[in-house]
Formats: structure tokens, sequence, C-alpha cells
């Protein structure tokens, strides 16, 4: 019994320490600018793991001090938990399955299009109540004046690596053929109708194409990469929750099993 509780006690350590990569995907996730404008996966990314870390320690102290119910509301919530970080890392490969960048001539980097991502993540970023707010928070950012240090020169423009929301939010669309003076200002052409994006275009640094439906798809492209890259984490951990979940409930059942023998032996098996 002593050694299936250690066992259960070793076993619930090892949750407390996988619930460190859920909690740190969560911060991660909050200090790219982005997401820290969006505030959509990051907090609910944090809570979980927070919730898995006090389970955790609950199941962690029934186990090294023989407190039979910390350990069944560990079985019970534990579970619970797993399901929840199951029902998470689907919902998180579902609403980011779809969208990519499109080549465009003579250029190097990619632009998007909204109309390419999820239903779900459109949602999130066509609504004029919540696009005011994330443009604003994207507009105090220096990621367009980033541009302006970098190049100076139209063809090392052209032939550069931005990232999704530079390209969507920074410069106009390449198909209203505007004409490059830096990186965040552009000659208009006499006739820029062919997109509703290159009538949204300002050389206003503070107005840029924050409006334009490019920006919101490179929002998109944006959380889209990086949500990708913290679901791997969750993928993986949610793997290592479910081996050691199992591991305590062996444990857990053997304890029941040897106490019940015990008291069998005793000639007291009921009590």
């Amino acid at each position: 019994m002593a050694l299936s509780n250690s066992i259960i006690g070793a076993v619930n350590f090892a949750v407390v320490l996988l619930s460190i990569p859920v909690i740190g995907a969560g911060i991660w996730l909050t200090t790219e600018p982005d997401n820290s404008c969006v505030k959509l996966l990051q907090w609910p990314v944090i809570i979980l793991g927070v919730l898995i870390l006090v389970v955790a320690l609950a199941g962690f102290i029934g186990g090294f001090w023989r407190i039979p119910g910390l350990l069944i509301f560990y079985l019970v919530a534990m579970l619970i938990l797993i399901v929840l970080l199951a029902c998470l890392v689907v919902f998180v490969y579902m609403v980011t399955s779809r969208g990519s960048g499109h080549a465009v001539p003579s250029r190097v980097y990619l632009e998007y299009n909204l109309d390419d991502y999820s239903g779900w993540l459109r949602r999130r970023v066509r609504s004029s109540y919540k696009w005011d707010r994330i443009r604003s928070c994207l507009s105090s950012t220096s990621m367009c004046a980033e541009l302006n240090q970098s190049y100076r020169m139209a063809q090392d423009f052209f032939n550069a690596r931005i990232d999704p929301l530079q390209s969507g939010c920074c410069k106009p669309p390449t198909e209203c053929g505007y004409t490059f003076v830096n990186p965040t200002y552009w000659i208009s052409p006499i006739n820029s109708a062919a997109d509703t994006d290159c009538l949204q275009w300002s050389n206003d640094q503070t107005q840029l194409c924050y409006s334009c439906n490019s920006c919101k798809a490179g929002l998109l492209a944006n959380l889209k990469k990086e949500w990708m890259k913290a679901d791997v984490v969750l993928i993986i951990t949610l793997v290592a929750l479910i081996v050691v979940y199992l591991m305590g409930c062996c444990a857990f059942r053997n304890a029941k099993t040897d106490e019940l023998f015990r008291k069998y032996k005793q000639g007291n098996p009921y009590n």
C-alpha cells in the first residue's frame, strides 16, 4: 500500500511537470504581438495548464499522505481536464487547417486572402467593433516601422521574406499597382479600383492598410502559424498526460487491492 501510494505521488509529480509546457505555451502566445492584440487562445491554454497543475498537486499530496478523497478527486478531475485538453487540441487543429499565402509576380513575400481561412477565425475579425480594437493595438506596434529601417531599395523589399502581418497591414496589395517609395509609402496609380483594399490604403503611417481585408488575412495567417506551434506542444503534452494518468489509475487500483487483501488476511475485509 505504501509503495503504491508512493508511485501515485510520483506519477502526480510527473503531471505537475507536464503542466509546465501547457502554461508555457499560453505565456508564449501572450508575448506575440498579434496574439496579444486578439486575446483568443492564450488565456484558455493558461487556465487549463493552471488547473492541471492544481489537480496534480492535489493528487501528489493525496498519494504521499494517503488521503483517498484527494486521490479520487484527482482521478475524476484529471480525466475531465484531459478531455478538455483533447477538445482544445482538436479545435485548434480544425480552425487552423485552412488558409495559406499566395505567390505574386516578381515578389518573394506572399500575400493573403481573408476568405481562405476558417469561418470561425474570420468572424473574430470581421466585426467592425472587434477589428477597431485589434487595429488600434496593431498600429501601436513597430512592425511596419521596422520595414522602413530594413529595406531602402524596392528590389530589396520585393525579395524580402516579410511575415504575413507585415505583408497584409504595412503595404498595399500588389494587384493595386502602387509604386514603391519605401515599404510604408507608395504612390497611387491613376486607377486603383482593382480591389476594395486598394481604396483603403493610406500613406498616413497610423492608417496604412490596417483597415484592409489583407491585414485581417495576414493577422489570421500569423495566428495560424503560432497556434499550430502551440498545438504541437499541447498534443505532445496530451499524449504524455494520458500515459501518466493510466499509470496513476493502475497504481491506485493496486493500492486498493493491496489494502483489501491486507484486511482480508486480518479477517475483516469490509472495514
